[in-house]
């Protein structure tokens, strides 16, 4: 596909109008939220591209406050659920009730019927709760008794999962994991950030805490979400796209001998799909109409990161999944 200077003038035009929005968003989040920007940036792809989101990090990074706050800057409906090794499918979907007085049934719907459901420690459920939800991010309705429906547009699953803790715990299948377009690690915040936390949220319970104003919409969004079909992707770069994914599958084939046998299983066709469309987000969150290889780049760590299973043998070395994407990130040839 070769476009013209013409036509990427006009996307940039389109792109410039439709992202005037993320200087205010960014802004207002920031008067929660210290720091985590590139968490932020990744929730709100995620959204634009309704991919589902799984943070990883140690309680206490804002991962709950973070979720929250967006949904309140997007004017969209937020629930919690706590998962727990007790919860059950219908505590998570809804329930068939049944009213003694009338003799009738009536289905209660649960709280996956939300724009945004943070499924808070998602690997403490069991395996049956974790894949009602999954089924449910998936086919975006849900079946109570005999009646199904549809889950509101947007919506965005954003799951949370403790890494120090193993203890009680049902870790998701690799096959579930793929479900999740991205899988953020959440880092500690700087000295600097820390100390401004503790200025912001060092008060006691009574003390006036920041609240975020609206900035967008659903409309909106849905609007940003037709822009991004517009954003220039050319055959240079979808070509990049798969073979960075091909390379995560045969490294051997594609030069990287190094690799051999130290992956188990590479990255699926959804990788590839979830690659073109958080690359054409992260070029409208950089207010571009087209994308580049540096897009690819720069959220192929988080897209592969749940997809590529490492052997024995790498594990054995102390390879990890970030050092084997870098590699194959610096040795894909670059269009």
């Amino acid at each position: 596909m070769t476009v013209g200077a013409y036509d990427i003038r006009m996307v940039n035009q389109l792109v410039e109008r439709e992202s005037a929005f993320l200087d205010r968003l960014m802004s207002e989040i920031s008067k929660v939220i210290v720091g985590q920007r590139e968490m932020i940036e990744r929730v709100f792809m995620g959204l634009l591209c309704g991919g589902h989101v799984l943070l990883e990090g140690a309680p206490g990074l804002a991962k709950t406050l973070t979720v929250n706050t967006l949904a309140r800057c997007l004017e969209l409906q937020f629930k919690r659920v706590q998962f727990t090794p007790d919860l059950l499918p219908s505590d998570v979907l809804g329930t068939v009730i049944y009213n003694h007085q009338s003799g009738t049934f009536t289905n209660k719907r649960g709280p996956v019927f939300t724009n945004l459901l943070l499924a808070d420690e998602i690997n403490r459920a069991p395996a049956k709760v974790q894949s009602a939800l999954l089924e449910a991010m998936a086919e975006r309705h849900v079946t109570i008794g005999d009646q199904s429906y549809d889950l509101p547009k947007p919506f965005l699953v954003l799951a949370t999962q403790n890494p120090i803790e193993q203890e009680g715990t049902y870790n998701l299948p690799e096959a579930q994991l793929d479900r999740f377009m991205f899988k953020i690690r959440v880092d500690y915040p700087t000295s600097e950030e820390e100390l401004e936390i503790m200025s912001r949220m060092g008060s006691g319970p009574e003390a006036q805490k920041p609240v975020a104003e609206t900035v967008i919409g659903i409309e909106e969004i849905e609007q940003v979400r037709k822009t991004l079909d517009e954003i220039i992707v050319e055959d240079p770069v979808r070509r990049y796209i798969v073979d960075v994914v091909a390379t995560t599958r045969r490294p051997g084939v594609s030069g990287l001998s190094e690799l051999e046998g130290f992956i188990d299983f590479g990255a699926s066709p959804r990788a590839t799909i979830a690659l073109l469309l958080a690359a054409r987000a992260h070029a409208f969150m950089r207010r571009r109409g087209y994308v580049s290889p540096e897009d690819v780049k720069a959220i192929a760590p988080d897209v592969l990161r749940h997809r590529i299973i490492l052997s024995y043998e790498a594990e054995a070395e102390g390879k990890t999944v970030e050092q084997i994407t870098r590699q194959i990130l610096e040795h894909v040839q670059v269009p």
